[in-house]
Formats: C-alpha cells, sequence, structure tokens
C-alpha cells in the first residue's frame, strides 16, 4: 500500500484484516479504508445496490434522512437548485427537497447515469450514504467542489467511524461496497483542504460550505 486514497498521505499502516479484507489507517486524514486490490467490481456493487429499499414514501427512511434535510434547509434562499448525487434507485432526498420548493437534478453512476447534470453548477449538493462507497474519494470531492457554486452547501450523510475497537462487529464494515469509513476529524481533514467551512449539526451529517 503506497498511498491513502483520500489525502494521498503516505503516513498508513496497517488497521485490521477481517473476514478476508484487510483494512488501512491514515495518520494524516484519519480515514479508514479497505486495501484497494479488494474493492468489489462494479457488477458486484450494482448487484448490491439494486437489494437496496428506499422507497420515497417510507415514513421511516424519511424520518431517516430528515436528519440531514432539516439542517440544509435552514441554511437554503428559497428555490435554491441543488443535485442529489449517488441518489440511488430511489430518489427519496430529492423528493423532499422538490417538496420543500427547490429544485433538484439527480446523478448516480447506475441508475441515473446522467453526464449533464455534471456539467451545471449548483446552490448544494447531497450525497446521502455515498462517501463510504467511494473508490477514489479525493477525485469525488475534487468533483464535487467543482460543482458547487461559490457559497454553496454540500451536505453529506454517513456513519462516521468512531471506535477502532468496535470495528470488527460494525455493521457498516460488513456491507461489501463499503471501502472508505469517515471519522469527523477526517470532514476537518477534507474542508482544510478545499477551503471549506466544515460543520456538524447531527449526528452521522456533516455540512460543507465553500468560500464565497
Amino acid at each position: 500500500m503506497s498511498a491513502c486514497p483520500l489525502c494521498a498521505g503516505r503516513r498508513i499502516e496497517p488497521f485490521a484484516a477481517f473476514d478476508g479484507r484487510d483494512y488501512w489507517r491514515c495518520a494524516t486524514c484519519a480515514l479508514r479504508f479497505l486495501d484497494p486490490r479488494q474493492r468489489p467490481d462494479a457488477i458486484s456493487e450494482r448487484r448490491e445496490y439494486a437489494l437496496h429499499r428506499n422507497d420515497p414514501d417510507d415514513p421511516g427512511y424519511r424520518r431517516f434522512l430528515d436528519r440531514l434535510l432539516q439542517p440544509l434547509l435552514a441554511r437554503l434562499s428559497p428555490r435554491s437548485q441543488g443535485l442529489d448525487y449517488g441518489c440511488g434507485p430511489g430518489p427519496a432526498l430529492a423528493s423532499m427537497l422538490r417538496e420543500a420548493g427547490h429544485d433538484v437534478a439527480l446523478y448516480d453512476p447506475f441508475f441515473h447515469a446522467d453526464p449533464k447534470a455534471l456539467t451545471g453548477d449548483y446552490d448544494f449538493v447531497t450525497c446521502t450514504e455515498v462517501v463510504e462507497h467511494l473508490h477514489d474519494p479525493a477525485a469525488e470531492f475534487a468533483r464535487l467542489d467543482t460543482l458547487l457554486r461559490p457559497g454553496g452547501w454540500l451536505a453529506v450523510m454517513t456513519c462516521f467511524q468512531t471506535d477502532d475497537a468496535r470495528f470488527p462487529g460494525w455493521h457498516y464494515r460488513r456491507d461489501p461496497t463499503h471501502v472508505a469509513f469517515y471519522r469527523a476529524e477526517t470532514f476537518g481533514w477534507i474542508a482544510r483542504h478545499h477551503g471549506w467551512q466544515c460543520e456538524i449539526p447531527a449526528k452521522d451529517v456533516v455540512l460543507l460550505r465553500k468560500a464565497r
């Protein structure tokens, strides 16, 4: 292993090995990540994602998304333009944002692979349960930066990795498509690297604001 896939730092060390999978830890940005040689291929990923049942009309799922939605809505101007990045087969959050009066485009490499969505610029971009899947997080966060207008918000929801001792049995680790695990300090590093403001308004939610 030569470098961290997020910060390109070389201060990395073996972290854990379970279920035939090897994990690494970066001392620079605190990312924990699966050995790149063990990442799933695209066919396996799509098969797993197709099992997800993220129904926009499911009250429980809407309550789950509210943890991100409500703090984001409090920071948006009326009729803002946004992108649901990695929206999946059932773009529930986009539906909720549209109900609140905002215009939302969709992008997902498997289910809404619309290249036009990646040529615009937006007041906000949402990534719910997305960043843990990223094989090249450095490139993806750089792309997200280009999609945001000055002063725009990147809203991320992912289960923060907090307890190394519990990592072996953590449900998030056992998902075969989860390859990157973020801590609060990891998002602090991302914010500093891109010159963004960083807020953590709720559990497992981070709001990153691009400079004006």
